[in-house]
């Protein structure tokens, strides 16, 4: 079984910046697409970015792209997000999940879910 621990999370003013990092035990984080979401209260668990095995391959949604960066280093069984020129409306629980592929994560298939990281971004 694996688990899943973000952490990074924070009170930042905006225009500034944030690392979350997401932390996986019981089993190699390499076996997994990884993804990054996020919920605002009162809405729905958004999409962010996707990292391949491998981290070759890297998807954004147009939210976040060109201001984040996934990345991942399986040595250390952990993925990063790297949060650049953060916004009021980037304040949320963000959450990292492990899915078995890359197609099956285009599916929203997700095997595994962490508990989530809050961010709050002030004025």
């Amino acid at each position: 079984q694996v688990q899943l621990v973000e952490s990074g999370g924070g009170l930042m003013q905006a225009g500034g910046s944030l690392r979350l990092s997401c932390v996986a035990s019981g089993g190699p984080l390499s076996r997994f697409t990884m993804s990054w979401f996020r919920q605002a209260p009162g809405k729905g668990r958004d999409f962010l970015a996707r990292i391949s095995m491998t981290g070759s391959n890297t998807a954004y949604s147009d939210s976040v792209e060109g201001r984040f960066i996934i990345s991942r280093d399986n040595s250390k069984n952990t993925v990063y997000l790297q949060m650049n020129d953060l916004r009021l409306d980037d304040s949320a629980v963000y959450y990292c999940a492990a899915s078995g592929g890359w197609s099956r994560a285009q599916r929203n298939e997700y095997d595994y879910w962490g508990q989530g990281t809050q961010v709050a971004v002030s004025p």
